[in-house]
């Protein structure tokens, strides 16, 4: 009689496992964002005080890190708006998530390039990621509009097209200063006219 094998029920990765994650993603980041997409994947392993077998046991390839580090970011702003939201007024915190959202487009792109020469593109990830991005706005937007702090014909999507908009021109390497600085400057011009 043939003996049936039992598959192992999927378990909860263990902390350091999630630790080293972690940290891995955090240094791939810095590193993406100082040396491009081709940044050296043994240095990162080596910042992050992991093996190389390490990193490659977590992401197998360059292409899954960088998705990875995308995605990551995605997710830090959808968990953003809500941590704002709960702790700050309004227009604090759409301030704090638009000045957030500044890191998450140089991030990205730095990151687009190459997720586009991925097999298949990444309309995929960046589908799922308009979503995220999209619902954290909007939510802030309205929490704003609903305590009068800003305008309530404000469309949220005017405030995400400026940022990128200062992203995609700037030619100099002090863009991200240029956004910040528009960040106050887009919320003051979004307060009510009395």
């Amino acid at each position: 009689m043939a003996t049936k094998r039992v598959q192992p029920a999927s378990r909860k990765p263990r902390a350091d496992a999630e630790r080293n994650r972690d940290r891995i993603l955090q240094v791939a980041k810095e590193a993406f964002t100082r040396f491009g997409a081709e940044a050296s994947l043994d240095e990162i392993a080596k910042q992050s005080e992991v093996g190389a077998g390490t990193l490659y046991r977590h992401f197998p390839t360059r292409e899954a890190l960088i998705e990875a580090v995308y995605r990551t970011e995605v997710a830090k702003l959808a968990a953003a708006e809500r941590k704002f939201a709960e702790s700050m007024p309004p227009i604090e915190a759409l301030r704090a998530w638009m000045k957030l959202f500044v890191e998450y487009i140089a991030a990205k792109k730095l990151i687009a390039p190459v997720l586009n020469t991925l097999l298949g593109g990444a309309s995929k990830v960046f589908e799922s990621s308009h979503v995220q991005i999209w619902d954290a706005i909007r939510a802030l937007v309205q929490r704003a509009i609903a305590s009068g702090d800003i305008r309530e014909d404000l469309d949220p999507l005017d405030l995400l097209r400026a940022l990128i908009g200062v992203a995609n021109v700037a030619a100099s390497p002090d863009w991200q200063q240029s956004a910040q600085r528009l960040v106050d400057i887009l919320i003051t011009g979004s307060r009510p006219t009395k």
